[in-house]
């Protein structure tokens, strides 16, 4: 602990607004609560809700820090008395309600994973927030299993490439959206069986003719808006419907009588505001059936781009033009 400073560097702006209110400033070093841990960070992933908390759409739940970052990688260097296995030294990669752009987060005990051999701390860094999103979202929430075809809009996002890994690795048919001709190609390079471009395709249409006009399992969007009744529209009979975001309008006109009919089912979540209880409930889970696949090596996020902390600006404006493939990464000095 003698070598743990007061003080350390973070990204905490006090107002809203551009990437360029994310400067640099000086903060205490957490205090521990129970059940925590405090990790000298490595990394720290860059993810839409940071971009939305900037602009002030997004604010972080009762309690949480108001310093930017859901997800990081780093070294246990302290434990609050109560953490009962011994993480001193260990390194891991940890959900957080906020915290992580900054040299130190404290972290529920029960959020961490460790770092796999095979996984650089940058990418176990952008593992975090995506995975847990993905997990219980389109396996848990839309009961994707194996066999299963599933549409997920936004494949070259964070969420879409993750969705794409464990699709792969789970033995589930994925189909994806992407912006452009470059990013349809990148998003079945990264072993998406079907990408549309839904800027030049009606992804409806491209649905139906894929799955033979069956439809899919399941869709995961996080687009909202009028893509609902669309998305719909791409469903098989007791089909599901999982919402995780409203970039493009956070309501919708939902045609009732065919959900009826055709027994769909239409469900979301937020990850952020759950608690910590939940959260360790899934890390566990994932430990036991997903986190054997990132130790051998068959998981691991796609990096698009790391920029160092200071260099934050950068990073959102990079997210924000939409060019990305996959996660963008902070590291600390």
């Amino acid at each position: 602990m003698n070598d743990i400073p007061a003080m350390m560097q973070a990204i905490d702006p006090e107002v809203h607004g551009g990437p360029e209110v994310l400067t640099l400033v000086d903060r205490p070093v957490p205090t521990l609560q129970p059940g925590e841990v405090l990790i000298r960070v490595a990394a720290a992933g860059v993810n839409r809700p940071d971009v939305m908390q900037r602009k002030g759409a997004y604010p972080p739940p009762p309690g949480a820090p108001t310093i930017y970052g859901l997800e990081v990688s780093g070294e246990v260097v302290a434990m609050a008395p109560d953490v009962a296995s011994l993480m001193i030294g260990q390194p891991v990669c940890a959900l957080v309600a906020g915290g992580g752009y900054a040299e130190y987060v404290a972290a529920p005990a029960g959020q961490c994973l460790p770092v796999p051999e095979l996984m650089s701390m940058v990418e176990a860094a952008a593992m975090p927030e995506t995975l847990f999103t993905v997990w219980t979202n389109l396996f848990e929430r839309a009961y994707a299993n194996e066999g299963d075809t599933v549409l997920v809009h936004g494949g070259t996002s964070g969420i879409g490439t993750m969705a794409i890994a464990l699709c792969n690795i789970f033995g589930v048919k994925i189909i994806v959206t992407a912006g452009s001709d470059e990013k349809v190609a990148a998003a079945k390079s990264l072993g998406a069986d079907h990408a549309i471009n839904y800027k030049t395709e009606d992804f409806v249409e491209r649905v139906k003719d894929i799955t033979g006009g069956t439809g899919v399992a399941a869709v995961l969007d996080m687009v909202g808006g009028d893509y609902i009744p669309r998305n719909l529209k791409c469903l098989a009979e007791d089909g599901r419907h999982v919402s995780i975001a409203v970039q493009g309008g956070a309501r919708a006109t939902i045609p009732i009588f065919e959900l009826m009919m055709r027994r769909l089912t239409l469900t979301g979540s937020t990850l952020r505001a759950r608690d910590t209880a939940f959260k360790a409930m899934v890390a566990d889970e994932l430990a036991r059936t997903v986190w054997p696949h990132a130790e051998a090596g068959r998981l691991k996020p796609v990096i698009d781009k790391v920029f160092p902390l200071a260099e934050a600006p950068e990073a959102h404006r990079r997210m924000e033009a939409g060019d990305h493939v996959g996660k963008i990464v902070l590291t600390m000095g």
